[in-house]
């Protein structure tokens, strides 16, 4: 392409090259901006479908840039520029390969960006798209990957030998890496396991339970009921027992348990519960709900309400006022909800009498020593004292715990 571009070039003086660059470049770029892509915009404003705004509204960029490129790369391949001006070896280090090389980059960043947005458009749009996301991290590493390649080459620097030492490089990187790898590949594993998708609500072994916001390279993120995000590592996950409740469908059974009082007209009450159910919004008419009576507890009929909700997120409202219903028209039936009750029995025992001997001792403050002679006890000591002793201090010398 060179020789055929320095042959039409040959019969242009420096001057003409320089204008023909400029009219070549300012110019295509104008035309381009100004009508191409105008009309371009204005017919896919009319479409039904976003993806073909997305495509235009990106590649305007690199179109724009690669025609002012053009231009340069132009110029240094005219003859008379080389040869009154500026050296071919200089025209081509500053302008020629730096021209390829900015245009690679503007259009590997925008394929990339285009890919990412198409996949924001179409991953919502049912299970056929469920692997964009992780297309979309291939795509970019693949993007990466081939763009460092190309430049190296465009500039000369031999990537052969590069394989060799990328062996060894591989290995160290793989040790150091190998956690980033280990996600990389459990992403991959967990959409070909069709393990979950964005939007699904799913509940890990470790307890962690959200919706999936965004499955990355690396990990993937949830959104929890507290509005909080968690943010999981792929080969954890991969590795992990996941309860996807949104799968295969999202329509997700409610439980809940009701304790009936013995002797209580069991239709009656079933019609109730049934009927109660069907009047709650949040609760399906298809499966119809029933009543079951799960077993003869202690203290009550034990019946489970079963009735179906159009998502998991939906089963904690669901289940709060179907059992405020419950409560409510149980209590204008007049049918008793039973709790547990338990009766204390109290047994007053008979207590002996002290000996009348002893009584009479502690009531007088007296004793008898085995000499015959009465002694007083410690309610005799107070009257002892007297209240010059008390002024002394003997009183706190004789009770004095040392």
């Amino acid at each position: 392409m060179s020789q055929h571009l320095a042959t039409l070039l040959s019969g242009l003086s420096a001057l003409e090259a320089t204008v023909l660059v400029l009219v070549v470049s300012l110019g295509g770029a104008f035309v381009m901006e100004a009508v191409v892509l105008r009309v371009l915009f204005s017919y896919t404003s009319k479409t039904e479908t976003t993806l073909d705004n997305i495509i235009v509204s990106e590649i305007r960029l690199p179109i724009i840039v690669s025609i002012l490129l053009f231009g340069l790369y132009l110029f240094s391949e005219t003859p008379a520029v080389a040869e009154t001006l500026i050296p071919p070896e200089t025209l081509t280090t500053f302008f020629g390969r730096p021209s390829i090389s900015i245009g690679i980059v503007v259009w590997a960043w925008a394929l990339n960006r285009l890919v990412n947005r198409l996949v924001d458009a179409v991953k919502d749009r049912g299970s056929k798209y469920d692997f964009a996301p992780v297309f979309s991290n291939i795509w970019t590493l693949v993007v990466s990957l081939g763009t460092i390649g190309t430049l190296l080459y465009i500039w000369g620097i031999e990537i052969t030998p590069l394989f060799a030492g990328a062996g060894i490089a591989g290995i160290a990187v793989g040790f150091a890496a190998k956690d980033t790898v280990a996600n990389f590949f459990g992403g991959i594993a967990l959409y070909f396991d069709d393990t979950y998708k964005i939007g699904d609500y799913v509940v890990l072994d470790s307890g962690e339970a959200g919706t999936v916001v965004k499955v990355g390279i690396r990990s993937t993120t949830l959104l929890t009921r507290d509005e909080l995000l968690v943010t999981v590592p792929n080969s954890v996950l991969n590795a992990a027992k996941i309860i996807n409740e949104s799968a295969p469908s999202r329509r997700r059974r409610v439980k809940i348990p009701i304790g009936v009082a013995y002797g209580t007209d069991i239709d009656q009450f079933e019609e109730i519960l049934v009927q109660l159910a069907l009047d709650e919004p949040l609760v399906l008419d298809s499966p119809r709900p029933r009543a079951r009576l799960r077993r003869f507890g202690a203290d009550a009929l034990e019946y489970e309400l079963v009735c179906w909700v159009n998502s998991p997120l939906k089963r904690g409202k669901a289940v709060h006022n179907v059992n405020r219903a419950i409560y409510k028209q149980l209590n204008e039936a007049g049918i008793e909800i039973p709790f547990p009750q338990r009766d204390v029995h109290v047994h007053r025992a008979e207590v002996a009498s002290e000996p009348t001997q002893a009584s009479a001792s502690t009531t007088t403050g007296e004793t008898t020593s085995t000499n015959g002679e009465t002694e007083s006890n410690g309610d005799g000591w107070d009257g002892a004292f007297d209240a010059e002793d008390t002024q002394d201090g003997f009183y706190d010398d004789a009770f004095d715990d040392e």
